[in-house]
């Protein structure tokens, strides 16, 4: 529901960044094929990262999708994607991380031990909270990931932004039901493990990166980046740097996360090389 909301209140920004602003509109509503080559390039990518479990952005999935189709209709707009949309997909997980590791650093470690705090950390205030503040991750979500899936079909002129959305947000909770297991074992506890008190920390300092991002410039970024960003944060506290370095479960994060917008860039090519687009 609240991924619904997210889209259908914020996410028009970014809709019109994905539909236009990387490659002209008028190639998408010329070629029915383009879109297909682009979506399905994303979906196999992200297929992949979720049966690997590892959290994947749908942003860098479909904007690489979009770059590869561009690339090879000769029409890619490479000044806003250079210069404002990869630059703020290094610096959001980085803000994340800093954010969440020096809140972690001045309050956890001064109250960590005490016994108001092990009370405040199992009382059901305190869970309520997390799962408010998870549904303004989910509205944060809409605002960015839905608009991303959206955009090629408003750009193909079958649909307008609005509806849009609202064909596309609820299968992110389908997906969700059915696929993401994995990627919440990686997220929740493979990292490293952590109380409601740090779960709210993280799930607010992303969501309000992601949703500033979304509405003030709709460029198309990723949760799970920061996301994970902030799991580290709170990580380096509880474990110090050499500990959390040390997680395997992190390394393959970080490989998945090289490889697959190359994979969904190489495929959105090839698909629209065999389609003769």
């Amino acid at each position: 529901m609240f991924v619904f909301l997210g889209a259908v209140i914020a996410g028009g920004k970014v809709v019109k960044t994905i539909s236009g602003d990387l490659v002209p509109a008028e190639l998408f509503a010329a070629s029915p094929w383009l879109v297909i080559s682009v979506l399905l390039a994303c979906a196999c990518s992200l297929l992949l990262a979720n049966l690997l479990g590892v959290p994947q952005s749908t942003s860098q999935s479909t904007v690489a999708a979009i770059a590869g189709a561009g690339i090879y209709c000769g029409h890619l707009k490479t000044h806003r994607l250079l210069l404002e949309i990869i630059p703020v997909w290094f610096i959001t997980p980085l803000l994340a991380f800093f954010i969440s590791y020096f809140i972690g650093r001045l309050l956890w470690r001064r109250v960590r031990d005490s016994e108001s705090y092990r009370k405040f950390n199992r009382s059901k205030g305190l869970k309520f909270f997390v799962v408010a503040v998870s549904c303004y991750v989910a509205f944060a979500i809409g605002a960015n990931n839905v608009a991303n899936a959206a955009g090629p079909i408003v750009a193909m002129g079958v649909v307008d932004a609005l509806l849009g959305m609202i064909i596309i947000a609820p299968w992110f909770g389908i997906g969700s039901s059915f696929l993401s297991g994995k990627v919440i074992k990686t997220t929740g506890k493979e990292i490293v493990e952590y109380g409601p008190a740090a779960a709210g920390l993280i799930c607010v300092v992303t969501a309000t990166i992601l949703l500033l991002v979304s509405v003030t410039r709709g460029i198309p970024t990723s949760l799970v980046q920061m996301n994970t960003g902030a799991i580290i944060g709170v990580g380096a506290v509880k474990l110090g740097f050499r500990g959390i370095v040390k997680r395997k479960s992190l390394w393959r994060v970080f490989g998945v996360w090289f490889a697959a917008p190359c994979i969904s860039m190489v495929l959105a090519y090839f698909f629209c090389a065999i389609s003769g687009v």
